[in-house]
């Protein structure tokens, strides 16, 4: 695929965050943008603010006369009116991750993160180290960045930093030099069946690496992912792994330690991101910026800088004197991280707000939300977020919270995020943290809240 020979674009979800930073890079690149969205959001605001068109709904009447190219993402199914109306007029089409690999290909050292959970956040970390190491990274992540206000940085044509989502195999597509494959965890049952098949397309991806893969060596199986991989594989983690980390410290939930190459002392690492789990994911970051030969005094200050990325552990204010922080979790494993890094902060009580995203999700991993959610001191539950999908009428967000009272743990369901909002006023006090958690529009929750 040649990009040059289209000028004028148009995104199909173009409010998402990924679609939103590749309408933008386009769109400074030259190109022609525009794009359509279900509903306005702070995203589409922005963009109409830099010039490019945003219509809400999807609309057959959405696309221009003189579209060429249409851009949709793995939500956008074969019967949505544009795309509809783009075969019919025999417009070329691409998903978001063909998109991205073509991007790829423009760069000298493309750099992909990949992994069920934590992707966000070591993207993060990465820009971080590469923008202190003044290596002028281009950079597009799942979440705004603070230090470069917006979830994408365009820089020069040597780094490239990208997420790599596994849905629907979408990084098959990619074209990475080197990666990182964080973890591996059942997720997206509408689409993984079997963890043999997760396994197996994590497998075909690494096949793509033209470089090397680090990755952690505490992912089960982890030989199915490397099997065949020609390239250099270097592992982090705990025993055994070529990096691991002495003397961890974890201060009011802040982890500090010292990183270690094949048992050898290499730099201390501090973090102004909460939980253990981030210790990983710095570890991880740590091993690829060495191998790019990045210096440790770049990589330890780029790490300390970073102190999160919009709705990953991100404090919003404060609400009688109790302190609302949001995070994105929306999968048993990330709520688990997210709880016990809040646990470990001193709080007096720890109470989550959570939004289940998704039908498929929440029925096939039930056991495992509800195992999450108990390490919260409280937990109200909102309803299911749809995304992608309709209602099949057999689960429900009061199912959850009805698991977790037979626990023996303190659970409400709010029939609506109005009646939620008024129960947390009477129950918030001083010395608390109330985390609202999910993918959805949960966050709007901590944002009522920290008006008043």
């Amino acid at each position: 695929m040649d990009l040059k020979k289209y000028k004028n674009i148009h995104f199909i979800g173009i409010g998402g965050i990924s679609m939103s930073a590749l309408a933008e890079i386009l769109n400074t690149r030259g190109y022609n943008v525009q794009g359509s969205d279900f509903q306005t959001s702070d995203m589409t605001e922005h963009l109409k603010s830099v010039g490019i068109n945003v219509f809400f709904g999807h609309d057959e009447k959405n696309i221009s006369d003189v579209t060429d190219l249409i851009v949709y993402n793995a939500a956008i199914g074969e019967d949505n009116p544009e795309r509809q109306e783009g075969k019919r007029r025999g417009i070329d089409e691409i998903d978001r991750a063909e998109l991205i690999g073509w991007l790829m290909k423009e760069y000298d050292c493309p750099v992909s993160i990949a992994g069920t959970h934590g992707k966000t956040t070591t993207s993060s970390m990465i820009a971080e180290i590469l923008m202190a190491a003044e290596a002028d990274p281009t950079v597009s992540i799942g979440g705004i960045l603070p230090s470069i206000h917006s979830n994408y940085r365009l820089g020069s044509n040597k780094y490239i930093v990208l997420e790599t989502c596994e849905y629907r195999d979408s990084f098959l597509k990619f074209n990475p030099a080197c990666a990182i494959i964080l973890n591996i965890d059942r997720d997206h049952t509408d689409y993984f069946k079997t963890m043999e098949q997760m396994y197996a397309s994590f497998n075909t991806f690494v096949k793509k690496i033209t470089d090397f893969l680090v990755i952690n060596n505490e992912i089960p199986n982890m030989d199915k992912i490397t099997e065949g991989f020609k390239g250099k594989v270097i592992t982090y983690g705990k025993e055994g792994a070529n990096w691991t980390f002495e003397d961890l410290q974890m201060v009011k939930g802040f982890g500090k330690y010292t990183a270690c190459l094949n048992g050898e002392k290499v730099m201390e690492v501090e973090l102004s991101v909460p939980g253990r789990h981030n210790v990983y994911n710095s570890l991880g970051a740590v091993a690829l910026c060495i191998e790019l030969g990045i210096s440790p005094k770049a990589i330890h200050d780029g790490l300390k800088k970073f102190a999160g990325t919009g709705r990953r552990f991100e404090k919003k204010g404060e609400y009688k004197g109790a302190v609302v922080v949001d995070d994105y979790a929306h999968h048993p494993t990330e709520i688990a991280a997210t709880l016990s890094a809040a646990k470990e902060m001193g709080y007096d009580r720890v109470i989550a707000v959570f939004q289940p995203h998704t039908y498929t999700r929440t029925k096939d991993l039930f056991d495992g939300f509800a195992d999450a959610l108990s390490l919260a001191d409280e937990t109200y539950l909102i309803d299911i977020y749809a995304a992608r999908e309709k209602d099949p009428g057999n689960i429900h967000s009061s199912q959850l919270s009805h698991k977790l009272r037979a626990m023996g743990k303190v659970s409400r369901y709010s029939e609506s995020f109005n009646a939620c909002i008024e129960s947390l006023k009477s129950d918030l006090k001083e010395g608390d943290l109330l985390l609202t958690i999910g993918a959805g529009t949960v966050f709007k929750i901590a944002d009522e809240l920290v008006k008043n």
